[in-house]
């Protein structure tokens, strides 16, 4: 977060983040994705455990490396930054309502956790980064961003290792059901996606992929620091599930405009 933060104005940051366009986003993320889930949930008749998990994955902000993810694919960063800040600050709004609609015994969450992370992952580098662009020339800083942009994205790819450990315990214990856990896994990044993407396709092509990545990564860690337990026993072996579809989609996603790029060049 704080390396991507580098390489943005932070002025620039605090104004597209005050834009309702970028509160707007927030509203898809969390309340279009909780609508359409709740909708096929219903439709297939998922468990109660299930739609609780599948919600709060719905009300989960965009993870915080997204803004990495969409520089590497070729876009810039400011507004997945944007998106990021204000899908995470909507997210104790969205998670509350998902879960009085769907848990059945009473549930907190913890506030003081999240403030603390807001300090450390959003608004600490925020400040540290203005702080630094106003002591050091904008060519050097350019420059040794553009070092700095290089281990980013390998840290950003290292980072959901660590979220798989449930899942793999489900693979153990119950292959079949793990199996179908990583469809439907698949199938909510896939469908997070899109709704970005069709939604924001209007806006131009750039806009609506950078939307749609941002739609489709999902702070599950965050989500689960704040709520813990609440989020029923199927929360961590879909959140688990969940990194390998949402890690893959860049990559998928760069092959794709590779290979548009490819098609327009011969048009």
């Amino acid at each position: 977060m704080l390396f991507t933060l580098m390489g943005i104005d932070q002025r620039a940051l605090v104004k597209s983040v005050a834009d309702k366009e970028a509160w707007l986003y927030a509203l898809v993320h969390s309340g279009v994705t909780t609508l359409t889930v709740t909708a096929i949930g219903t439709v297939f008749g998922a468990s109660t455990e299930l739609m609780m998990a599948a919600t709060a994955v719905c009300a989960t902000g965009t993870l915080f490396a997204t803004p990495a993810i969409v520089r590497s694919v070729g876009f810039e960063p400011l507004k997945a930054m944007a998106f990021t800040i204000t899908s995470t600050l909507m997210m104790p709004v969205a998670l509350y309502i998902n879960l009085a609609l769907f848990s059945a015994d009473e549930f907190s969450l913890d506030l003081q956790d999240y403030c603390i992370r807001l300090v450390i992952f959003i608004f600490g580098p925020m400040l540290f980064s203005y702080l630094v662009h106003q002591s050091i020339p904008e060519e050097r800083l350019t420059r040794i961003h553009g070092k700095l942009a290089q281990f980013t994205i390998i840290l950003v790819f290292s980072f959901p290792f660590g979220l798989t450990g449930q899942y793999r315990w489900l693979w153990d214990s119950d292959r079949s059901f793990a199996i179908n856990m990583l469809f439907i896994a698949v199938a909510i990044c896939v469908l997070f996606f899109m709704i970005g993407l069709a939604i924001y396709w209007h806006k131009g092509r750039s806009e609506a992929y950078v939307a749609a990545i941002t739609s489709g990564n999902r702070n599950v860690l965050l989500t689960y620091s704040v709520a813990g337990s609440f989020l029923g026993p199927l929360y961590l072996p879909l959140i688990g599930a969940l990194q390998l579809p949402i890690y893959v989609q860049p990559i998928l996603v760069k092959l794709f405009l590779k290979r548009d790029g490819k098609r327009t060049a011969k048009a």
